[in-house]
């Protein structure tokens, strides 16, 4: 898969009257502005902003994208399908060895992620399924905007139920997955690759 060539269907959807943030503020800066408005300081405290939350390391990256899991009620018992962005070598494998799906079952995705300091806003999570170097399927889901979390905690999206593909031509190869993490002024937070095959059983 070339990333060149993926760049236009990687690119977020256009979000109606956002502007680009230009200078980005840390959650203590957004907590101090109009500190004196109530309701202002209620919609701040929904997204962890509250005076004095330590914004952290501002050198790092604003968000870490921590696991993307698939989950389905038909998977085995014990059985899961988690990838640990962190685990460099258990990624690296997971694209060259794919993963087994089970054909025509529902299944969702989840992600977990940390936002590090600074407010993120209109976050997506951005999916492009090739076969044979061509696309099939594309994905984009909507994390939302959030602050850091007030005790450091990470976040957890659910995704909408989907179904995989089935039948003899859905299973034959395997499928390449390009996924990346990226908010509304096109900053990326996660890009990474696996694959997968699909299958009679998981």
């Amino acid at each position: 898969m070339s990333s060149n060539d993926d760049q236009d269907d990687l690119k977020p959807s256009a979000t109606p009257g956002y502007k680009p943030t230009g200078v980005t503020k840390t959650a203590d800066e957004y907590a101090k502005l109009d500190a004196e408005d109530e309701s202002l300081a209620r919609w701040k405290a929904s997204l962890g902003i509250t005076p004095g939350v330590s914004s952290g390391d501002t050198s790092g990256p604003r968000v870490t994208v921590l696991t993307l899991e698939l989950d389905s009620p038909t998977l085995p018992a014990g059985k899961n399908l988690v990838f640990n962005l962190k685990d460099s070598a258990k990624m690296a494998e997971i694209k060259k060895n794919p993963i087994i799906i089970k054909e025509g079952v529902e299944y969702n995705v989840r992600i977990t992620f940390k936002v590090n300091h600074s407010i993120i806003s209109g976050v997506r999570y951005i999916q492009l399924v090739k076969r044979a170097g061509i696309k099939v399927d594309k994905l984009e889901q909507m994390l939302g905007s959030y602050g850091p979390h007030p005790q450091g905690e990470p976040y957890t999206k659910n995704f909408e139920v989907e179904e995989s593909p089935s039948g003899l031509v859905a299973r034959s190869g395997s499928y390449l997955v390009r996924s990346r993490v990226v908010d509304d002024d096109g900053e990326v937070y996660a890009d990474w690759e696996w694959s997968f095959k699909l299958a009679k059983e998981w």
